[in-house]
């Protein structure tokens, strides 16, 4: 009988998302000779090549894609067992990292906080990460929830070697910004039409918006006009009001600049979906599962409380 040890298939499905060794042991806060240690140990146990070499990085074999995907079973099997004893705890307490993009960040962590803490006995540790759609997924290694976003339509989180449980928040709509003496500014809606010729402030290639801008452009059969690449909503809103192009910009967190008129976009599927991630074993535990109980609540009024 093979006996595999749990933290291996851990690191093995670790090396599996982040494509290495060294990029594995800093998430998992090990050496890499540590990383590589396990690895070796689990091969000899299993007795097959579970991992090859490509350029300078490493990449899991069939065998080894196949016992990563099966370690997420046994990983969510150890997590259920243990949150079946905490619920005969009168207050399960723990840490929980949650990790969120800046301007989802602003929208919900300070209600998250505020709702955790009358939960008490979970502690939240709070960070802002912002990066390219593809990359969410890898961040739940090392954060039990992620806020995500992603464009409407857009493919599910789901991606190879990341397995995620994703847990749906809310959908923001996309306005377009323009100053407040623009030509567009006293319209009520914009078609992709109205928009040809105009000066774009856009966020980098391959984050959610972009996706949308895209989306715009081919609906006016036209290629925007892209004199700026800013990823901070803020300095997106501080341009905007001082006339220097227009922009894509989320209707909850903007609009605070009275230099600034959102303007609501018809003739596309104009907005973002925001969802939190989450390891199917880590969401067997029972404070992570009531952290993401919050959010969905605090999200829930959240567009409640705004115009739709």
């Amino acid at each position: 009988m093979i006996d595999l040890d749990p933290r291996a298939l851990q690191t093995l499905r670790t090396v599996g998302t982040h494509g290495g060794v060294t990029a594995a042991a800093a998430v998992l806060h090990l050496t890499p000779s540590a990383v590589s240690q396990q690895l070796a140990g689990l091969q000899r146990d299993v007795g097959v090549d579970l991992t090859e070499r490509v350029g300078r990085g490493l990449r899991l074999t069939p065998a080894g894609r196949a016992l990563a995907d099966a370690a997420v079973d046994v990983a969510v099997a150890l997590e259920r067992a243990r949150a079946a004893c905490e619920t005969f705890l009168e207050r399960p307490e723990g840490v929980v990292r949650v990790s969120a993009f800046q301007s989802g960040a602003q929208l919900l962590l300070p209600g998250l906080l505020t709702r955790v803490a009358r939960l008490g006995g979970i502690t939240l540790e709070c960070s802002d990460e912002d990066v390219a759609q593809d990359a969410f997924a890898a961040l739940t290694d090392r954060v039990e929830v992620v806020v995500a976003h992603r464009p409407d339509l857009s493919h599910d989180w789901s991606t190879a070697g990341a397995r995620v449980l994703s847990v749906p928040l809310l959908r923001e709509p996309l306005d377009v910004a323009v100053p407040r003496g623009h030509r567009l500014a006293s319209r009520t809606r914009l078609e992709p039409a109205d928009l040809v010729g105009e000066e774009w402030i856009a966020v980098r290639d391959g984050f959610p918006v972009a996706t949308v801008l895209a989306a715009v452009a081919a609906a006016s059969g036209q290629a925007p006009r892209i004199v700026h690449r800013i990823n901070d909503f803020h300095v997106v809103e501080s341009l905007v009001a001082a006339g220097h192009g227009i922009a894509l910009l989320p209707r909850y967190t903007s609009g605070a600049d009275p230099g600034v008129r959102l303007v609501p976009l018809t003739g596309v599927r104009a907005g973002r979906r925001i969802e939190a991630l989450v390891r199917p074993d880590r969401a067997e535990r029972l404070v992570v599962r009531r952290v993401l109980d919050e959010l969905q609540a605090l999200a829930a009024e959240v567009v409640g409380a705004r115009p739709q």
